[in-house]
């Protein structure tokens, strides 16, 4: 078994390059016992196989927004959830779009890998087919799709940490890259949490910066590879979205990383455990209102049948319970899709709807704006 935490690479034109598992455990203990505990409860928490499956939607769409924005697209996530949704108009597709297009066949590609029960082994043929995908079709200076650059290239800026100059010719990126495999593959790392794993790959991946473009997105489709083979659910696509949401602290991570001169790697696993952490509680937190929606559903059932509530104060609470907000009296009125329901209705009756639906709990009134009340669940 490789032990040896540091592993010395020299290059032909770009002096020693030096792979590194060293990090600290105390650092990231606490973090790394907070992903498995979040995960653990969020595996537990019943889900509908309907609602999974448009969670993992949700989730691949922001993370396709995230990834993209990072590398400066400038689609809007409701533009982008148009093009994933096929609604997008017919015609000549523009750069920003076709990224947008590349990014939801790669993802396609991301779910049809399995593990075979060992840790997955990440080969150079696979880093270049996701890098073919990301840039397909896409005219990039200086970029072949799949191919390896031979080119020198400058990454970073100075509020960043500064510019970074990675490995600068073909020979350099082949050796590294053969290295890199060699490496992110041996007993010692594939024996290493999946997440410190998958974000040792993501680094390095972007230290070497193999590719004229897409290299981004790319060491982010590997992380999110290795991370879904190891069994882990709903993390590898809602990473990308937390990196774009702390972009300043992404990059950031890398500088610190970077120019640690003992070569330790903390600060860039440091963040990738807090990005796992925030978002299996926001992933949580996602399933926990779908459950409080179902069973809220299921109590006004109830309290209809056993006639405390009438058919239309039923149907105003599923109204909201299909779209939770704050509405007036005069909503009920005026805006869709009360509107419809309450369309001839005196207003006398509808403050005796209200009124009603106060006294069982099922609303709570707040700045003149009635609410759903989820407290009635206990």
């Amino acid at each position: 078994m490789d032990i040896n935490p540091v592993k010395k690479i020299p290059t032909f034109k770009s002096g020693n390059f030096i792979f590194s598992w060293k990090y600290s455990l105390n650092e990231i203990i606490v973090l790394l016992v907070e992903a498995e505990v979040a995960y653990k409860t969020l595996k537990d928490l019943p889900i509908l196989p309907e609602w999974a499956t448009k969670l993992e939607g949700d989730l691949i769409r922001r993370s396709i927004f995230g990834t993209a924005a990072l590398e400066g697209n400038p689609l809007q996530e409701d533009e982008v959830a148009e093009i994933i949704d096929k609604k997008q108009k017919p015609g000549k597709m523009k750069q920003a779009e076709r990224e947008i297009e590349n990014l939801i066949a790669v993802y396609d590609f991301v779910k049809k890998l399995e593990s075979s029960g060992s840790a997955f082994e990440i080969t150079e043929k696979v880093i270049k087919e996701v890098h073919a995908i990301i840039t397909g079709k896409i005219d990039y200076a200086s970029n072949l799709p799949g191919k390896y650059r031979n080119h020198k290239v400058q990454v970073g800026d100075k509020d960043h940490g500064g510019i970074y100059t990675p490995p600068k010719c073909l020979p350099d990126i082949e050796k590294l890259m053969k290295e890199f495999t060699l490496w992110i593959n041996s007993d010692s790392l594939k024996n290493e949490d999946p997440y410190i794993r998958a974000g040792l790959a993501h680094y390095y991946l972007g230290l070497i910066h193999p590719f004229g473009d897409g290299n981004g997105r790319t060491a982010r489709i590997i992380e999110a590879i290795l991370l879904r083979t190891a069994g882990i659910k709903y993390v590898p696509v809602m990473l990308s979205n937390y990196y774009y949401k702390n972009m300043d602290d992404y990059f950031r991570a890398f500088s610190i990383a970077r120019k640690n001169k003992e070569k330790d790697t903390t600060a860039f696993i440091k963040f990738v455990l807090q990005g796992a952490v925030d978002s299996l509680d926001e992933i949580k937190e996602g399933i926990t209102f779908h459950l409080e929606l179902l069973l809220m559903r299921d109590y006004c059932d109830f309290l209809r049948k056993r006639k405390s509530l009438t058919q239309r104060q039923f149907d105003l609470i599923d109204l909201l319970l299909d779209n939770p907000k704050s509405f007036s009296l005069q909503d009920l009125f005026n805006a869709s899709p009360f509107n419809t329901l309450y369309r001839n209705t005196s207003e006398r009756t509808a403050r005796r709807d209200l009124k009603k639906l106060l006294e069982e709990n099922l609303l709570y009134l707040e700045n003149g704006k009635y609410n759903l009340n989820f407290q009635v669940l206990g």
